[in-house]
């Protein structure tokens, strides 16, 4: 046997073992795809295993991640920070092997994957972020940003919809940096795709403005490895459709369902092996050929690199700023504190959407780094994401700011999320409240990789008015609260926004979600009110009365202006009232248990909450004695000012809400 088969198929058995012994897992995937993984890791790309996180090494994305066990093992032979003994623990407790690849846990994992379609999209967010930054900082003669985005994709990926929007776009674009191996082999958890999927892949990607190339063995290095290099020479991104075989070698499984999703077996584990020519019955054995054919591997890799850092050194020398530039990017160190160089919007009695007191303040963020970008989902002119003076990201400009993503939102979400990954990049997006769920899993992988691009999300809730039900967010504000390691700002004046920007900057630990009103809001006054800064602490005390208050009323966003009438009105009934800005829950709870019964003292029980959303999540600050004034159904089609009076966004209402809890607590 052949070292290239030796080593593809100590991938294979690696993989099997793995799974066996967890008792769970996929080895189908890794049996069939080995040989295209091997391919790559040592024929076709520059990477550093000794340090994954060069800046310009190529890219890996497993988008069918539930094949984890064949990237496990080639990192592992490869000589990243992948023990044995890591592969041994797969899918166990603590183990840096888990059933999914989690981007952030294991060295040389790009990307959180196994929701299939994310990580095909990934790979062009990865691409827009190279290109953009390659068009900032190469100079002649320095391409320090010059790499490829290679993958396997399986059929499942390429059913789902999110694939079909990423592939648009990125034949649109003409991102050739992308290359994606597509796992071709007909097999799905319910049986042949025959039965669900047979249209003509090729034909689909042709028609996206995609270079298509066929591989009819997917066991045969020689072809992979030229097709990758074909590949590279196309100016469009690749697809190179692989006629694979899942479960490849097994006697009993091999094209069939039953090696997608559980283990093969002792007695299938042994038959398979014997099948494979492999001659070792001790489980998770890897030869010694093996081993020292890799390590020479990782010699060559490490000259790849040592010959780009050569050529940074020299670019450092003659581009100073920009290499200090690019570094801090790249680390994500992005200075706020500039933020303090532009005016605060004035209260002069002018209403100001936060949907354009946004706008203004991206603009100025723009001008302050060179790498923000961003857009929208079709809705430039309404969400206000403009960068003025810039052009669109483009094929024929990929240093353009202004990012066009047509009507897709699922793969906008999916591309900031990446963009935030691949780093050196402020990006952010935006649509329509309501349309935050066509990208939930989008913004739920980017919180679970704690990654931070920036949702701008306009049309916030029944202000949107005349456009009805349909386009009315109702429960979507505590839908995007309740997932974990999640910013949701709700500012209710200008200057909150600016505030709430500032801290999306500068925030590293996952998504921020900005939502903004359509209709216009006075901006408050703050030599009355405390600092719009106040936001960074998610709530504050916006208005009080002297002494402890008989009520405490809690509002967001564009609620926020009539909750203080309420207050005030309640005030003058004899009411001691407090109003409380919740502008960003999840930041409030993060605060100090002192801080918090500070602003929520916890022996004042007399609590209603304001807010034109479902009540569901607001008995955690009103309590279980408290009120909501809130929109427990879908909304209507009529002007924005007759809804918010007949659901009850009124001083009148709120006030009998308040007044009523009142009674009830204290008689």
């Amino acid at each position: 046997m052949n070292i290239d088969n030796l080593a593809v198929n100590t991938i294979r058995t690696l993989a099997m073992d793995a799974v066996e012994k967890a008792r769970s897992g996929h080895p189908g995937m890794p049996m069939g795809c080995a040989p295209i993984a091997y391919t790559l890791y040592s024929k076709v790309m520059r990477h550093s295993p000794s340090n994954p996180s060069w800046l310009n090494r190529d890219r890996f994305i497993l988008s069918a991640g539930h094949g984890s066990m064949l990237l496990y093992s080639t990192l592992h032979l490869t000589g990243y920070g992948i023990t044995l003994d890591d592969i041994k623990n797969f899918r166990q407790w603590q183990s840096i092997t888990p059933g999914h690849p989690e981007f952030g846990l294991t060295p040389g994992v790009e990307t959180t994957t196994g929701p299939l379609g994310q990580g095909f999209g990934n790979a062009v967010g990865f691409a827009v972020a190279q290109e953009f930054l390659a068009s900032k900082f190469n100079k002649p003669g320095y391409k320090i940003i010059d790499h490829y985005i290679y993958g396997i994709c399986s059929d499942g990926d390429l059913m789902e919809g999110i694939s079909y929007e990423a592939a648009s776009l990125a034949g649109h674009l003409k991102l050739g940096k992308i290359i994606f191996f597509y796992d071709s082999n007909k097999i799905s958890i319910d049986g042949s795709t025959d039965i669900t999927f047979t249209e003509d892949v090729a034909r689909r990607f042709e028609a996206a403005n995609w270079h298509v190339i066929k591989v009819d063995d997917g066991n045969d290095t020689d072809k992979l490895q030229k097709a990758a290099k074909d590949a590279q020479k196309d100016p469009r991104p690749s697809l190179i459709i692989t006629k694979t075989h899942i479960g490849y070698g097994s006697p009993n499984k091999q094209d069939k369902a039953s090696s997608h999703g559980s283990p093969l077996g002792a007695e299938e584990i042994k038959l398979t092996k014997a099948n494979l020519g492999w001659d070792y019955d001790e489980p998770f054995t890897i030869p010694e050929e093996v081993t020292k054919h890799f390590e020479s591997l990782r010699e060559c890799l490490d000259e790849s690199e040592a010959i780009w850092n050569k050529l940074f050194e020299n670019y450092k020398k003659k581009f100073p700023g920009e290499a200090e530039s690019l570094l801090e990017y790249m680390k994500g160190n992005f200075d706020t504190s500039f933020f303090d160089e532009f005016d605060d919007f004035p209260a002069d009695g002018k209403k100001i959407a936060t949907r354009q007191a946004s706008g203004k303040v991206i603009a100025k963020i723009a001008d302050y780094y060179p790498t923000m970008l961003g857009g929208s989902a079709d809705l430039a002119e309404s969400n206000n994401t403009t960068i003025p003076g810039s052009p669109d990201f483009s094929a024929s400009d990929y240093s353009g700011r202004n990012f066009r993503y047509g009507v897709r939102e699922h793969a906008m979400g999916n591309i900031l999320h990446a963009m935030a990954m691949y780093g050196g990049v402020i990006p952010y997006g935006g649509t329509f409240l309501i349309f935050s769920d066509y990208m939930r899993p989008a913004i739920r992988l980017a919180a679970l990789n704690k990654v931070s691009p920036v949702f701008v999300f306009t049309h916030d809730s029944i202000g949107l008015g005349e456009d009805g039900p349909t386009h009315q967010p109702v429960e979507q504000l505590m839908s995007l609260r309740a997932i974990p390691n999640t910013l949701v700002f709700r500012p209710a004046d200008a200057n909150e926004t600016k505030y709430a920007w500032k801290y999306a900057v500068g925030h590293k630990s996952g998504p921020v979600i900005l939502v903004l009103t359509r209709q216009g809001l006075p901006v408050l006054d703050r030599s009355l009110y405390p600092a719009a800064s106040e936001v960074e602490k998610g709530a504050y005390i916006l208005y009080d009365t002297n002494g402890e208050p008989d009520i405490i009323l809690i509002a967001s966003g564009s609620e926020v202006h009539v909750t203080l009438e309420s207050a005030k009105e309640l005030e003058a009934e004899g009411y001691s009232v407090r109003v409380v800005n919740m502008v960003c829950t999840r930041l409030y709870d993060l605060q100090s248990k002192n801080y918090q019964d500070q602003v929520l003292p916890p022996n004042v029980t007399c609590r209603v909450s304001v807010e034109a959303g479902i009540s569901l999540g607001w008995e955690r600050y009103v309590g279980l004695d408290g009120d909501s004034v809130a929109i427990d159904h879908f909304g209507a089609s009529a002007p924005a000012e007759v809804l918010f009076e007949k659901y009850g966004f009124t001083t009148e209402h709120i006030c009998e809400v308040a007044k009523r809890n009142y009674s009830r607590i204290n008689d």
